[in-house]
């Protein structure tokens, strides 16, 4: 006899996520989070640049890729078995400490490059087990039908962070140099643990969907932890199977559960779900696609085509408009018919925008046509990140979000040196195109799998 965990009843609806004061708790945190990351990074830049050769500085600013990238399946399982909020918490903490820490050393002395190299793989392995537990979160604070709203409502709060936390940091280097701009970046930071710890958590029930358990996997429901963590009661965490006699003896688990075999379920669970495999096939495909182009094969372009920095900084911006409307479109409606189709459809179009962008020979054509960019991108991000939240299993949200984030922030960042190895050699037209065809292809895959090209948002 195999007996399940039932899970706790959910607690009813707040109402829409722009008018939930727990939403906006969390939305605060989340974009004092942002902008602290903003001018944390600024000031890392400049602080490597005034301390050794601009190599080194390139050197410093890409070392937290590598344990971010390395680790972040790992963060997945840890989001999961201890529960978003709290990981959330406690990666916030560290951040605010290490910041701050280097903030001080600074004003009293020049360490020089190691220590900023520390910080960036300190930041880099934080942010291992922080980003799954952030994309984890909004399952927590909201109902289902509320979670494409509020990924809209993320969407903004990441554009309003960008705008504002470049010219903060730099502001803070400007008035007393790299130490006073990690001091504010450490400060801002900061703001979000009180934040987080006055966010509700709701008890979520495993999401409504016959693929949500595939074969050797028995999902069971979230357990009663505030956190959403494994109940400490359950001595196998959020997925545990439990066997008892068939004379009616005492039920014992058959075996605790390991973060491995946590980390094996999940990309089990991933493997055989018939929307989220291709979804992050789809992702994927997406910012291969689009991440090169659209960040040092832009500047490449405006190089060639003498728009000046000035012309890059117009195009960029038109981009980022664009996607601020589409994630504004979201939070205002809160979900779109046929999310699937609607998703794909937005991926084939951005990626003719793309191809086009490197055939517009001048500055106002290519802010059109970055616009349009923007905006398809934008919301064929926000459906994919909403599909995303709404499809998996809450008790699995933490790995999912963890493989969805190894694609976007590991392999995505790679394609750029290659961009622009690829420009040198064939020239911007050929490359742009080429990288079109690329994120085309995650629309192709959205619209070719049926359940996929069929999934829809809760209303």
């Amino acid at each position: 006899m195999t007996t399940t965990v039932i899970p706790p009843a959910v607690r009813p609806p707040a109402g829409p996520a722009h008018r939930d004061g727990n939403v906006l708790r969390w939305l605060g945190a989340y974009t004092a989070s942002m902008i602290g990351d903003n001018v944390f990074y600024i000031a890392l830049s400049w602080a490597a640049v005034r301390s050794g050769t601009p190599s080194q500085a390139g050197l410093v600013m890409a070392v937290s890729a590598v344990p971010r990238a390395l680790l972040m399946l790992g963060g997945g399982v840890v989001a999961d078995r201890f529960g978003p909020r709290r990981v959330v918490i406690g990666s916030d903490a560290v951040r605010c400490a290490a910041v701050l820490t280097v903030a001080a050393l600074l004003f009293v002395a020049r360490p020089g490059l190691w220590l900023l190299a520390l910080l960036a793989v300190v930041f880099g392995i934080v942010d291992a087990v922080f980003m799954p537990a952030v994309g984890a979160l909004p399952a927590r604070v909201t109902g289902r039908d509320q979670l494409a709203r509020v990924q809209g409502m993320r969407g903004l709060a990441v554009r309003f962070a960008n705008v504002v936390g470049a010219p903060l940091g730099g502001l803070g280097v400007a008035l007393g140099g790299s130490a006073t701009a990690f001091a504010l970046a450490g400060l801002l930071i900061a703001v979000s643990v009180p934040l987080l710890i006055s966010v509700r958590m709701r008890e979520t029930p495993p999401a409504d969907d016959a693929n949500t358990a595939p074969a050797g996997v028995e999902a069971v429901g979230p357990p009663g932890d505030p956190d959403g963590a494994p109940a400490r009661g359950d001595v196998s965490g959020p997925h545990a199977r439990v066997s008892g006699a068939e004379d009616g003896t005492a039920a014992v688990p058959e075996r605790p559960a390991t973060a491995w075999r946590d980390l094996r379920d999940g990309l089990r669970y991933i493997r055989g779900h018939q929307v989220l495999a291709p979804l992050i096939v789809t992702i994927a495909l997406g910012d291969l696609g689009f991440v090169g182009p659209l960040n040092v094969g832009l500047a490449l372009l405006a190089d060639r085509r003498g728009w000046g920095a000035s012309g890059m900084g117009l195009v960029v911006a038109a981009f980022g408009a664009g996607a601020g409307a589409a994630a504004l479109l979201l939070a205002w409606r809160g979900t779109l018919p046929r999310a699937g189709s609607a998703g794909a459809a937005a991926l084939l179009g951005g990626s003719v925008a793309i191809g086009a962008l490197a055939q517009v020979p001048g500055v106002g054509a290519a802010v059109g046509v970055a616009l349009a960019i923007g905006l398809l991108a934008g919301l064929s991000g926000a459906l994919c990140g909403a599909l995303l939240q709404t499809q998996s299993d809450p008790a699995y949200l933490g790995r999912v979000t963890a493989v969805a984030g190894i694609v976007s922030l590991g392999l995505a960042p790679l394609s750029m040196p290659l961009t622009a190895a690829a420009i040198g050699w064939w020239g911007t037209g050929p490359v742009f195109a080429g990288s079109a065809v690329v994120c085309g292809l995650g629309g192709v895959v959205a619209l070719a799998v049926r359940d996929l090209r069929r999934a829809e948002l809760p209303r």
